[in-house]
């Protein structure tokens, strides 16, 4: 199969070509609603979920705590993959599921199969964590300046190439670091 690099949108919001079939323009719509939102901490805590949930189920060999903990391994594990459907479809969200996550990753360690033998349990904490952390893109209209533009540069005092601020003096360009 060959890969035309032509045929590609030049810009990553760009809408694909008019000879784009159907399963390309799915793809790239996915594209662009997959990065609006923490996909990938999404994605963890639901296999962690999974992994928690399914394990009690496993054969009785393969379990180490049956009853009361099955039962909490469960219901940690519906916990986490409800935690992983509100991350993904409410990113506004991100912050207070990502701590649940977090603590019922932690929580199924003793309840459930040691963390669903420490693979669910880490893919919760993992998930969770990052859907903490995710920040959504800021504006493509907003560069470094943070919408003060040049002006805000050129109104402070400037002496040969560098410019005052208080008494230290600061390299243009780069108003948090000190000339030397």
């Amino acid at each position: 199969m060959t890969h035309d690099p032509a045929s590609e949108p030049t810009e990553p919001g760009a809408a694909p070509g008019p000879g784009a079939g159907p399963l390309r323009r799915g793809r790239l719509a996915f594209r662009r609603w997959r990065r609006t939102r923490p996909f990938w901490a999404a994605l963890w805590t639901g296999l962690g979920g999974f992994v928690i949930f399914f394990l009690p189920l496993a054969p009785l060999g393969k379990i180490l705590q049956i009853g009361v903990g099955g039962v909490a391994g469960m219901a940690g594990g519906v916990a986490l993959m409800a935690m992983a459907l509100l991350i993904l479809l409410l990113p506004s969200q991100r912050h207070t599921a990502g701590v649940i996550a977090v603590i019922a990753g932690v929580a199924s360690f003793p309840l459930s199969n040691l963390g669903g033998l420490f693979v669910g349990m880490f893919l919760a904490v993992l998930g969770g964590a990052m859907a903490f952390s995710w920040l959504p893109e800021k504006p493509a209209g907003r560069g470094k300046t943070g919408g003060r533009g040049r002006t805000a540069w050129r109104n402070k005092a400037v002496r040969g190439d560098k410019a005052v601020r208080g008494d230290k003096a600061v390299r243009p360009g780069r108003e948090g670091s000190v000339a030397a």
